[in-house]
C-alpha cells in the first residue's frame, strides 16, 4: 500500500530532495517558498544522509554556492521566490554557459518589485527566455500538485545531469503553499566521489592519473571561441526541444475550444472545462508541463481542428506569447489574466471564453 503523506508543495520539495540523494541545498528566506529551507533544517539531512543545508548571506551568494558544488559534479540546488529569484540571475547565466547541472525552485509571488507574498505566474518570461545576460535557456517545468512538486525535484535532477544544464521548478505561490496527499520517492542514496568522478568527468573533482585538468569557466575573450560555445548550447537547446517536451491534454480530442494554462492555473481550467461541457460546449485543457521545451508542435496540430485558443495566466500575459507563435494565425488565440495576487474563478474563465471566443 502506498504511503500517503500530507503536506505543503514546499515541504515536498525538501523532503523529495533528501530522498533523491541531493549533496547540498544553499537559500535564503523569502516568503512563499520559505519552507523548503525551514523543512530542509527540521530534516537534518547532514546527520543522516550528508547532505549539506546551508543558509547563505544573500541570494547572491546562494546561487554562486550552487556554482561552486555543480562544477564538482556534485547534485546541489537552491531555492526562492520572485525577487530573490532576480539577485540569481548573474549567477544562472554563468552556470548555463558553463554548462553545469543543477536544479533551482521558484516559488512566484506578484511583483514587480517587492510586490506581495500572493501566487503570481508572472515570472514565466524570466524563466523560460533566460532571466540573466546572453543567449540561453533553463529547462523549466510547471507543477500543478503536490506530488508533481515532489516527482519534479528528481525529474529535474535527471534532466540537468542528462543536459549538463540548470533545471528550474516553476512553481507559483499557490503549489507551494497548498496542501495535498503525497506519495514520496524512495530513498536514493548520494553518489560516492568515485562515483561522482565516473559520472562527471568534467567535473573539478581533483587530480586524477591520465586525465587533463579540468578548467571551468563562462569566460571567453576571443569572439570566435565566444561564438562557438554559443553555437554548442544552442544545438543541445535543440536536443532538449526535440526530446523533452512534456504536456498534458484533457478532452482535447473532440474540443471547439481550448484553454492553455500551466500550474494551479490549469486545475481551475479544467473546472472551468467540465462547467462548459454540462452547458454541452465542446472545451478541452491542454497544460505545458515543461515550459522550455514549450509543447509549440502539439499545439500547432490543435489548430487544425479547434476554433481557438484562451490562455489563461496570473500574469499581464507571458505565456500568451509562445501559444500565439505556435498557432501562428491559423485561429484565434485570446488572453486572460489576474494580476497582483488575485486568482480567477473558473466561472471567471468561462464567462470571458464566452465573452472572447463564442460569443
Amino acid at each position: 500500500m502506498e504511503d500517503f503523506k500530507l503536506m505543503k508543495g514546499n515541504e515536498a520539495i525538501a523532503h523529495a530532495a533528501v530522498r533523491c540523494g541531493a549533496d547540498g541545498y544553499f537559500g535564503y528566506p523569502i516568503t512563499p517558498q520559505s519552507e523548503v529551507m525551514e523543512t530542509l533544517m527540521e530534516l537534518k539531512p547532514w546527520e543522516t544522509t550528508g547532505m549539506v543545508v546551508l543558509q547563505a548571506e544573500s541570494e547572491v551568494a546562494a546561487i554562486n554556492m550552487v556554482y561552486g558544488g555543480a562544477g564538482c559534479g556534485k547534485k546541489v540546488m537552491t531555492s526562492s521566490s520572485s525577487p530573490g529569484m532576480s539577485l540569481k540571475q548573474e549567477g544562472i547565466s554563468y552556470i548555463a554557459c558553463a554548462e553545469l547541472p543543477c536544479l533551482i525552485v521558484n516559488v512566484m509571488r506578484g511583483g514587480p518589485g517587492l510586490g506581495t507574498i500572493q501566487p503570481s505566474q508572472a515570472d514565466y518570461f524570466q524563466a523560460v527566455k533566460g532571466g540573466g545576460h546572453g543567449d540561453y535557456r533553463l529547462i523549466v517545468l510547471a507543477p500543478s500538485t503536490v506530488q508533481e512538486m515532489a516527482d519534479f525535484v528528481g525529474l529535474g535532477f535527471d534532466l540537468a545531469f542528462k543536459y549538463q544544464n540548470p533545471a528550474m521548478i516553476l512553481a507559483d505561490g499557490i503549489v507551494g503553499q497548498m496542501m495535498e496527499k503525497v506519495v514520496l520517492p524512495p530513498f536514493k542514496r548520494r553518489r560516492t566521489e568515485d562515483e561522482v568522478r565516473q559520472e562527471c568527468p568534467w567535473g573539478t573533482t581533483g587530480k586524477l592519473p591520465n586525465r587533463k585538468r579540468n578548467i571551468i569557466t563562462s569566460l571567453a575573450l576571443e569572439a570566435e571561441v565566444m561564438e562557438n560555445i554559443n553555437l554548442k548550447l544552442q544545438a543541445k537547446y535543440r536536443d532538449i526541444e526535440k526530446n523533452e517536451v512534456r504536456f498534458e491534454a484533457h478532452q482535447c480530442e473532440d474540443a471547439d475550444y481550448i484553454l492553455v494554462a500551466f500550474g494551479s492555473i490549469a486545475r481551475i481550467c479544467e473546472k472551468a472545462m467540465e462547467a462548459a461541457r454540462q452547458e454541452g460546449l465542446k472545451v478541452g485543457v491542454l497544460r505545458p508541463i515543461t515550459l522550455f521545451p514549450f509543447p509549440t508542435e502539439e499545439i500547432k496540430q490543435l489548430t487544425k481542428k479547434v476554433k481557438g485558443f484562451l490562455t489563461v495566466e496570473m500574469s499581464a500575459g507571458q505565456m500568451v506569447e509562445d501559444v500565439r507563435l505556435a498557432v501562428n494565425g491559423a485561429v484565434p488565440v485570446e488572453f486572460y489574466g489576474r494580476m497582483g495576487g488575485v486568482i480567477p474563478s473558473a466561472e471567471e474563465i468561462l464567462a470571458v471564453l464566452k465573452e472572447k471566443l463564442i460569443k
